[in-house]
């Protein structure tokens, strides 16, 4: 275990300086353009979706919500849209998800079969929404947002080139604390800013209970690297290596062979 200096968090400051922050985003890569949300009812979407009404206006920022089939908490979705007006979209992406399964599983193959594995049903939905998410971006002058946070970032949990894709991150450096927080500050619902994640699988289990320990812990761990529980740790760290790829570009082959021009 090791030490860092006092660590505290001025929510306000916060909170002015991403607004800032998008302003800024939009102004050099798309003067006009709309921010494209999806929206899932938890506490990222909707406080990305609160920080680019505050600065865009609530014209400019597009919900797309999008169940998969039946979704329980749909209402919490339409909930955050109705609160700050925003216009939006709803896109049931079932019979897009279960028409590739099918293609996939019948497709023409020489001399093999492919099975669908368990990892592979359970990262195709996201990628499917992020696709849906730049088909309504590019047909609708936007930009897509990103609505992973730091947190989940950190162990990896979220799908490449599904939710962890986007064209800009209000939340990638802050933690789920630090989130509510903003969400408070912002005056989103209180139940959809302290709205319990679960992991959309239908087993009834919560993200805290799949990863094996609490954002709490695992926040004040990355904040200040003070934690107690080593087991906990060890597993942390694990995850945060194992996972880094995520977060990085694909490795490219390098020939050495020089550009006319800067690259």
């Amino acid at each position: 275990m090791f030490r860092m200096k006092e660590y505290t968090f001025d929510v306000q400051k916060t909170r002015e300086k991403v607004v800032a922050w998008i302003r800024d985003f939009f102004e050099k890569n798309g003067p006009g353009c709309n921010a494209i949300v999806g929206i899932s009812g938890g506490k990222d979407s909707s406080v990305v979706a609160g920080l680019c009404v505050e600065a865009l206006g609530k014209d400019r920022v597009i919900g797309v919500l999008m169940p998969c089939g039946e979704q329980a908490d749909i209402s919490a979705s339409r909930r955050l849209v109705s609160h700050l007006g925003i216009p939006y979209i709803e896109v049931n992406v079932k019979a897009s998800v279960d028409g590739l399964y099918e293609a996939i599983q019948n497709g023409i193959c020489n001399g093999m079969e492919v099975e669908l594995s368990a990892q592979t049903k359970t990262n195709l939905p996201p990628r499917i929404r992020m696709a849906t998410l730049y088909a309504i971006g590019q047909s609708m002058n936007g930009r897509v947002a990103n609505t992973c946070n730091l947190s989940e970032d950190w162990v990896g949990y979220s799908t490449r080139y599904g939710d962890a894709a986007g064209d800009f991150s209000p939340l990638s450096k802050l933690t789920v604390q630090e989130v509510k927080q903003i969400g408070h500050a912002i005056g989103l619902p209180y139940e959809l800013v302290e709205k319990v994640p679960i992991d959309g699988l239908y087993s009834g289990k919560t993200d805290e209970d799949n990863l094996g320990f609490t954002y709490a812990m695992l926040d004040h761990y990355i904040r200040t690297g003070e934690i107690d529980d080593m087991e906990k740790k060890a597993k942390i760290d694990s995850m945060h290596v194992r996972n880094k790829f995520k977060l990085e570009m694909y490795p490219m082959f390098d020939p050495e062979i020089p550009f006319g021009i800067p690259f």
